[in-house]
């Protein structure tokens, strides 16, 4: 592995591409306009959008490779590296890019809502596949924050800008919903080896050293991040995944209250609950009683 370059501020990076920096904390740029570039691998201090318009080789992002084909969206939180390392050869990348610091939103609208798009902490192999119309809206967004880019900074730019990045984000909140309704049959197939992976959990002897499951758990075993996962699992069930997981918790709970033999302290601490009221807690909000009086009414 080469060197990891760290980019705090938007002129970092427009530096390392040799463009002129109009605004400290937000850019938009045409990345056809810019020379050939070498690869490097980078921590960037600001969130990051790529939309690639031609198939333009392998990216590193975390971990992995993503493979880049035309017409994806690429979504990065700060403190996320990209990249790959120099192999002595430079890259003419094609299609747009848009970069904001942290530092533009602080107490406008749009800061108070970026945690609700989950999408800057999914993984670059859950990226956003567009259609034609979709691509084209996403362009005339990043043109006109760059149109306004273009304008002396005033005291209306930052509401200006960062309204017109809230419509981009919103319109990819909207073209991620189409993506999970149109992948219906691969959605489908996560929920039934997410079903099974609870399944065998529960059927092992996993949750007595290890615990209940968690969503973070579930997703890495699926290969997704816990935010595409979450996400997906709320499209296709309506439920958490944290609900969902509770709920076959429960289920699993319940299949065991049959055997009289064993106390509701054995069963938690077979479940992996770390104490027994852990357990009745969850069971009297999930089924309005508490295990002894359904454990009663069972056998009634």
């Amino acid at each position: 592995m080469g060197e990891i370059l760290k980019m705090n501020t938007i002129h970092d990076y427009h530096e390392f591409l040799g463009v002129k920096t109009l605004h400290p904390l937000v850019s938009v740029i045409d990345l056809s306009e810019v020379p050939p570039i070498r690869m490097a691998r980078k921590n960037l201090g600001f969130y990051t959008v790529f939309l690639k318009d031609v198939k333009c080789g392998d990216l590193r992002y975390g971990r992995k490779m993503y493979d880049y084909q035309e017409g994806t969206l690429v979504f990065i939180g700060p403190g996320q590296i990209v990249g790959d390392d120099d192999n002595g050869t430079r890259v003419q990348a094609k299609g747009w890019a848009l970069l904001f610091h942290p530092d533009l939103l602080l107490g406008t609208s749009l800061g108070r809502k970026m945690k609700d798009y989950s999408f800057f902490s999914y993984e670059a192999n859950e990226a956003l596949h567009m259609s034609d119309r979709e691509r084209e809206i996403v362009i005339n967004c990043f043109r006109e924050i760059r149109e306004e880019l273009e304008h002396a900074i005033d005291k209306h730019s930052r509401s200006i800008i960062t309204a017109n990045i809230e419509v981009f984000l919103n319109h990819c909140v909207r073209f991620y919903d189409r993506q999970f309704i149109t992948r219906k049959d691969v959605n489908k197939d996560i929920l039934t080896r997410f079903e099974d992976l609870l399944n065998g959990y529960f059927e092992s002897d996993a949750p007595v050293s290890y615990g209940l499951p968690s969503v973070a758990f579930c997703a890495d075993k699926l290969n997704l991040s816990a935010n595409y996962f979450g996400d997906l699992i709320k499209k296709e069930t309506g439920k958490s995944a944290q609900e969902y997981i509770q709920f076959t918790i429960i289920e699993k709970v319940k299949e065991r209250f049959a055997d009289s033999s064993k106390s509701v302290s054995e069963i938690a601490y077979e479940m992996g609950f770390k104490y027994p009221h852990h357990l009745s807690r969850l069971f009297k909000k999930m089924e309005g009683c508490s295990p002894n009086e359904y454990r009663v009414a069972l056998n009634y």
